[in-house]
C-alpha cells in the first residue's frame, strides 16, 4: 500500500490507500473547522480570501491567508524533499516519514490541548495545512498523481468526465481503466465524507474537540504498522517458498 510505486501499483493498492488517507482528511477538515472556522485541509479558499482582502487593501489582514497558503506549499515541499532524499535508502519505507511528521503533529496538537489554552489558533491552521500538504505531496508521488486525497473539486472534475466518457464507448475503448478510475474516486468522495461525519460526531457529540486529530493519528499508525508486517510476512512467504523449491530440485 505505501511501498508499491509507478508501475507496480495496482487498483487494489490505490483503493487502500485512498480510503485511509481521504478518511483521515476528512476527519481533519471537519475538526480544524468546528475548532476554528478555517479550511484546513486546502488552500483554495484561503486563496480567495487572500486575493480578496490584497483588491480592498487590506494587506495585512490578507497576511493570514496568505500564510496559510504557504503553509500547505512547505508540507508539500518537505514531504517531496524528504521523499527525494532517502529514496535510495532501499531498507527505508521513505513514505514513512511524512507519514509520521503528519501523525506527530495531530497528536501534539490533541494533547496539548487538553493542558493549555491555544491562544494561537492560527498557528495550529497552519500545522493542520501543513500536514495536510504532507499527505498531499506524498500520496500523489506514491501513486503517480492518480489520487488526491486532501480536497475534492478536482475529484468531482474528473469523475464528471469519466462518467460521460462511458457513453462514448467507442471513443474510449479501455472500458476496464474507465471504470477503475471511477471507483477510486467514488472511493475517495464517500471515505472523505465518512470521515468528516467521523470526525464531527466525535468532535461534538463525544466532546472530544481537538484530541479528535488523535483518531486520525492512531489510524494513520496503524495503516502503518499493517502495511509493514504485511510486507515483511510476504518476504518470509517468498523465502520459505524459494528454499522448499531449491529442496524439491
Amino acid at each position: 500500500m505505501f511501498r508499491h510505486q509507478g508501475k507496480s501499483r495496482t487498483l487494489k493498492h490505490n483503493l487502500r490507500i485512498a480510503t485511509i488517507l481521504s478518511f483521515v482528511a476528512g476527519i481533519v477538515n471537519v475538526t480544524g473547522f468546528l475548532a476554528f472556522k478555517q479550511l484546513t485541509t486546502n488552500v483554495t479558499g484561503h486563496f480567495a480570501l487572500f486575493i480578496n482582502d490584497v483588491s480592498t487593501f487590506e494587506f495585512w489582514k490578507g497576511t493570514i491567508y496568505f500564510l496559510y497558503i504557504l503553509s500547505f506549499l512547505f508540507g508539500s515541499f518537505t514531504s517531496s524533499f524528504l521523499i527525494e532524499k532517502f529514496k535510495k535508502n532501499k531498507k527505508l519505507n521513505v513514505f514513512v516519514l511524512p507519514t509520521i511528521i503528519e501523525c506527530l503533529i495531530f497528536i501534539v496538537i490533541g494533547i496539548l490541548s487538553n493542558f493549555i489554552a491555544l491562544k494561537s489558533p492560527d498557528l495550529i491552521v497552519c500545522l493542520l495545512l501543513f500536514a495536510m500538504g504532507l499527505q498531499n505531496s506524498f500520496v500523489t508521488k506514491i501513486s503517480n498523481a492518480v489520487v488526491r486525497t486532501t480536497h475534492l473539486t478536482g475529484l468531482f472534475t474528473d469523475l464528471g468526465i469519466d462518467i460521460s466518457q462511458l457513453f462514448f464507448p467507442k471513443i474510449y475503448l479501455n472500458r476496464v481503466a474507465l471504470k477503475a478510475n471511477i471507483k477510486l474516486r467514488t472511493y475517495i468522495i464517500l471515505f472523505f465524507f465518512a470521515g468528516g461525519l467521523t470526525g464531527g460526531f466525535f468532535y461534538s457529540k463525544v466532546d472530544l474537540k481537538l484530541n479528535t486529530l488523535i483518531i486520525a493519528a492512531v489510524i494513520l499508525l496503524l495503516s502503518l504498522f499493517y502495511d509493514d508486517f504485511r510486507y515483511k510476512l510476504i518476504k518470509v512467504r517468498r523465502k520459505f517458498s524459494q528454499r522448499k523449491d531449491r529442496i524439491i530440485r
